[in-house]
């Protein structure tokens, strides 16, 4: 399944982050989420369907 990006992504990072560029950003839509590297804005993107979005975050707290 492709999963695209919602037009205008609203990127943001985990607030446990610090003030550096070295971290991955978020961008949530209706179909799922997006995922990138904060030192690497325009570089590859991880995208997630809504279920795989939630089995990441789920083994990702495991």
């Amino acid at each position: 399944m492709i999963v695209s990006e919602p037009a205008k992504p609203e990127w943001r990072k985990s607030s446990h982050s610090g003030a550096g560029n070295d971290c991955v950003e978020i961008a949530l839509a209706e179909t799922g989420a997006a995922v990138r590297d904060s030192k690497n804005p325009d570089g590859p993107r991880l995208r997630f369907a809504q279920l795989g979005w939630a089995d990441f975050l789920t083994a990702a707290r495991g």
